[in-house]
């Protein structure tokens, strides 16, 4: 018997990654156009994007009968120079999605959403090196424990002052992206501590199989988000010297069903393995292109629909 799972999705559908970037839709907008896509659910975004303002907030998702599933960190978690910026992160994204209405738990969810997923973001060097193992520099020891105890920082915070799970989320262009990686993150912060959020997007793109590693490291999943992969435009970055969300731009990411990752086999997968909660639908872009949002949402529910999700 398969265990119920919700399908949200997140304000990087509308190319929201960056919180300075001028081009971005106002977040009422984003809201509007979740709903009308018929999902109950979705992310907060990154720091910064929708208000930190908790009637603003409550009253808005309530017009529209939303619920926020999930906090994001999303900088650079390396450098012990940010510990106070991230803690001071952590402490003001968990206040207010504790006091938002919370998400329902369904039979098989681990730990209670809203999660805080954590991802290390803002280095050239990796971002240029996204998805190629082979080249991409590795942190020294040093550097590895400081990012390691950057993280197990915010994730104690979350945890002990506002009882939020912590999903470390490996990402394309960050210094958590590759096999060995994750496994050493894995190896590094304990269970009881932080989970993950695996992603079949950025797991294809790094050069990971979406389906294995989620078996590899099923014990510790407690989150999963959706995207795919363009076969054809993937190809072409991976011959480029891109950033990571220039190659989105050019619409690596693509609605799910039209790509490379398959996805009867991750249905298989989950039911086999009983998951149960949330998974967040994700389409990085660029901002400007805006046009397909509702119909690139509506073409990824509805083959995950036809695929049993």
């Amino acid at each position: 018997m398969r265990s119920p799972i919700t399908i949200t999705t997140a304000p990087c559908c509308w190319g929201v990654d960056d919180v300075n970037n001028p081009h971005l839709p106002a977040w009422e907008k984003v809201l509007d156009e979740a709903q009308a896509a018929g999902f109950g659910g979705l992310e907060l975004g990154p720091y910064g994007y929708l208000p930190l303002d908790l009637g603003l907030v409550s009253r808005a998702l309530d017009q529209r009968d939303l619920k926020i599933v999930a906090g994001t960190i999303f900088d650079d978690l390396v450098s012990p120079a940010k510990r106070e910026s991230l803690l001071r992160q952590t402490d003001e994204i968990c206040a207010l999605i504790t006091q938002l209405p919370k998400p329902e738990t369904h039979p098989g969810q681990r730990y209670a959403a809203p999660y805080l997923t954590v991802m290390d973001w803002g280095h050239d060097v990796r971002d240029y090196a996204a998805g190629h193992s082979d080249r991409a520099p590795r942190l020294d020891e040093g550097a590895w424990q400081g990012m390691i105890d950057n993280i197990r920082a915010i994730a104690a915070l979350a945890r002990d002052k506002y009882g939020v799970r912590a999903t470390i989320h490996p990402h394309a262009g960050g210094y958590i992206e590759f096999a060995d990686e994750l496994r050493r993150v894995v190896d590094d912060i304990p269970a009881d501590l932080a989970g993950l959020c695996l992603d079949t997007g950025h797991m294809a793109y790094s050069g990971m199989d979406p389906v294995a590693t989620l078996r590899q490291y099923w014990d510790r999943v407690d989150y999963i988000h959706f995207k795919d992969i363009d076969a054809k435009v993937y190809g072409q970055v991976m011959e480029a010297r891109i950033r990571f969300f220039d190659a989105c731009a050019k619409g690596v990411m693509c609605p799910i069903g039209r790509g490379s990752i398959d996805y009867q086999s991750v249905r298989a997968l989950l039911t086999e393995l009983g998951y149960g909660g949330y998974i967040t639908i994700e389409q990085e872009r660029d901002p400007r292109n805006t046009g397909s949002i509702l119909e690139d949402l509506a073409a990824s529910r509805a083959f995950l629909a036809r695929v049993g999700f």
